[in-house]
């Protein structure tokens, strides 16, 4: 038997012409297909499920909106998207947090709904339950995406094309070059969220905050769950280890809660799948089914030994596997380690982020955290792919090192660059140019003109 089978030619049918296409509906997506649509230009948006938002439906806090100063870094398209869903209490306030800078809990149905809801009235054109499959390339430069449903192989052609998949599948199948993971090729082990009702929360912060040689936290201070009543809870490793010194089979070192919008709800970051591959279906099936396999001693164990959980219920795992970590492109910029902790400015800024350096380890279940003191820009050439035209890329995979991912990979900082793709997209579109021949100051200008936040006037030290 062969192990190849040449698939004949044929000729595929053109779905649509647009002016922009965004291949990917999570946080950085939806905010470029809403920015690229501001003006009127025709704008696509293909996603493989069957709603968007991403890895804000998956029971994730949103990470990322204020700075190591607790000021507030990320505006614009990314603000007015939780002010919506503030509107119908679907989001918290950007809270402090001394671990994460600052999260921003959200409903993760609403997420699906107001961000649907978004899209819709800016009037862009919404596909669901398709993959890109392909690339449409003449020369250097990309023309459109091959996609693939139950309808078949067709093309959808584009002026310019924004990569949000998260994954850099558009790019890759360009043929821009990419890495994966460390130098090893290790990547962040993902995670499958679930969630447990009945849960006490009052006890359980209360409990840290009156106790915390019995509950210790990594770097949060029991006074602080002592005055927030909506909280992460990370740390509690001696009682992880009781339990596994009693037999329970847990894949992590630390406890990870996060409390819900609702009333009981916890939001459970715990099962920790080491040496899946977000790009291969093989492996991400397995990872899925070990998730599953995971959850019932993590949840015995939170019933038998964490305060407030004695009465905890199983009510919904997440819809899909949480990963952290695949291909990154090579952009005409690499950000890197010495970028993220020496707070660099650059003259082509279109974000400002403030997220720590959080490696979880690709072997083990341990994790790294370092912070720089203040924030850090994302240039716009780390955007701007190498060797293929018509072509950004917003989101996880933009061109960083294995570290730098790990700071700039949270919900709030991908959605700000979304907002820029889009609006550097757009700003193309209109001019009849290239993506990396857009003047930057224009960009810079529009982003601070409908309220994003940049640290310009600025010195560069690149």
């Amino acid at each position: 038997m062969t192990n190849n089978i040449i698939e004949p030619a044929k000729e595929l049918p053109v779905r649509a012409s647009v002016d922009v296409l965004v291949i990917g509906g999570g946080p950085s997506g939806i905010m470029a297909a809403l920015a690229a649509a501001e003006d009127g230009a025709n704008v696509m948006l293909i996603e493989s499920r069957s709603f968007v938002g991403g890895n804000m439906t998956i029971g994730l806090p949103v990470l990322g909106f204020l700075g190591q100063k607790g000021n507030q870094i990320i505006k614009g398209l990314p603000q007015k998207y939780i002010d919506r869903l503030k509107a119908i209490e679907a989001s918290s306030e950007h809270r402090p947090c001394p671990l994460h800078m600052s999260l921003t809990l959200v409903e993760p149905e609403a997420v699906k709904t107001v961000a649907l809801q978004m899209l819709v009235e800016a009037g862009v054109n919404i596909l669901f339950y398709a993959f890109c499959a392909g690339v449409v390339k003449e020369g250097d430069e990309l023309k459109g995406v091959i996609i693939e449903s139950k309808a078949g192989r067709e093309v959808v052609l584009s002026k310019v094309i924004i990569d949000c998949s998260g994954d850099a599948d558009v790019a890759f199948k360009a043929g821009v070059p990419c890495e994966f993971g460390n130098e090893q090729g290790g990547v962040q082990p993902p995670t499958l969220m679930f969630c447990l009702g009945g849960v006490d929360t009052e006890k359980l912060r209360l409990s840290i905050a009156e106790e915390p040689r019995t509950y210790l936290t990594d770097f949060i201070p029991a006074e602080y769950f002592g005055q927030n009543n909506q909280f992460v809870l990370v740390g509690m490793r001696n009682l992880i280890n009781q339990a596994k010194e009693q037999g329970l089979l847990l894949p992590t070192e630390r406890t990870i809660l996060i409390t819900g919008l609702r009333k009981g709800e916890i939001w459970v970051n715990m099962t920790r799948v080491n040496g899946v591959n977000g790009t291969d279906p093989a492996s991400l099936t397995w990872g899925e089914i070990e998730g599953r396999r995971q959850i019932e001693d993590i949840q015995r164990y939170l019933v038998n030994y964490v305060p407030g959980f004695e009465n905890a219920y199983f009510l919904k795992t997440a819809p899909f596997l949480g990963i952290r970590e695949t291909r990154r492109i090579k952009g005409q910029y690499t950000m890197d380690r010495d970028d993220i902790m020496s707070c660099r400015h650059f003259e082509d800024a279109i974000a400002v982020a403030s997220y720590p350096l959080d490696i979880h380890h690709p072997v083990g279940g341990g994790c790294t955290l370092e912070w720089c003191g203040d924030c850090y820009d994302i240039p716009y050439r780390s955007l701007v792919p190498q060797d293929v035209k018509n072509l950004l890329v917003a989101g996880r995979a933009i061109s960083t090192t294995h570290e730098a991912m790990s700071a700039i990979r949270v919900m709030a900082p991908c959605m700000a660059m979304g907002e820029a793709a889009g609006r550097a997209a757009k700003m193309a579109v209109k001019q009849g140019i290239q993506p990396d021949a857009i003047d930057v100051k224009a960009l810079q200008q529009e982003l601070l003109e409908k309220g994003a936040h940049l640290r310009i006037p600025q010195e560069s030290t690149i």
